[in-house]
């Protein structure tokens, strides 16, 4: 299936590493003309550039910058107002039961994600129903889905994500803009490790049988970043301009069945 996304342009913040940089790739895949990629690791932003440069011939700029700093933030959306498509990716939440998770990482927490989606939204939904088209996509998460004491900050700020899409996509197909949103289950990165590990300590009291969990995934196994992004790209290209303001769940069924892990 040809998804039409030749000759766009894409900014994707969070790009770096996981489903970010799978998402550089799948786009540069479906010949998209120019790739913008945000992360605050220089190095491995250029680790993603030159990769891809190399092996689909897509030009790809670099924007190495904490998505948190106001004013770089801002100077990042100044550079990239003809993008066609935005894919707000940066940050985590951290994990941990309310009595783990203090006010100081909630807080940071929520300014990269929840309000960092929220602001880059702000800015782009402006430019793009100025103009008549574009796409944003949130990648938020499925614990918003999923209410999780012991993941208590990203369940809530994922919840209100999930809500916030909604609400401005309600509206925005009659400026011609779409906005939509994927909630992944665990994926095969370093941070689903990381969580897991947590989890397996307040589960099994050792962190050290983490890999067990994995065994209460549908199929056995997390999902990888590839299938994420090819779910991404597919919903941001011309061949589902149809789908808007809402959230597609990609968890192998873990939502289904009413739980996390």
């Amino acid at each position: 299936m040809d998804l039409q996304l030749k000759g766009k342009s894409v900014l994707i913040t969070g790009a770096s590493k996981g489903i970010g940089r799978a998402c550089a790739v799948a786009f540069a895949k479906e010949g998209v003309a120019t790739i913008h990629v945000a992360a605050r690791s220089k190095t491995d932003l250029e680790t993603v550039s030159k990769s891809i440069e190399d092996t689909y011939g897509t030009t790809v700029k670099v924007y190495p910058i904490d998505m948190t700093d106001k004013t770089l933030r801002d100077d990042l959306i100044n550079k990239t107002k003809d993008i066609d498509i935005l894919i707000n990716n940066a940050g985590a939440i951290p994990s941990g039961s309310i009595y783990a998770v203090s006010e100081k990482a909630w807080r940071e927490g929520w300014e990269l994600k929840v309000f960092g989606y929220i602001e880059m939204t702000r800015a782009y939904y402006t430019i793009f129903r100025d103009r008549g088209y574009g796409v944003i996509l949130n990648d938020i998460g499925n614990s918003g889905e999923n209410p999780d004491f012991d993941y208590v900050a990203g369940s809530t700020g994922n919840s209100a994500l999930m809500t916030f899409t909604k609400a401005i996509g309600g509206t925005s197909l009659n400026y011609g803009v779409r906005v939509l949103a994927v909630n992944p289950g665990p994926v095969d990165t370093g941070r689903m490790e990381k969580m897991l590990k947590q989890r397996a300590g307040v589960i099994f009291k050792d962190e050290g049988r983490w890999e067990e969990l994995l065994e209460r995934f549908p199929g056995g196994r997390a999902s990888t970043p590839e299938e994420i992004a090819n779910a991404i790209t597919f919903l941001c290209s011309p061949v589902a301009s149809y789908i808007n303001g809402c959230v597609l769940t990609i968890d192998g069924g873990i939502s289904a069945r009413g739980s996390v892990v």
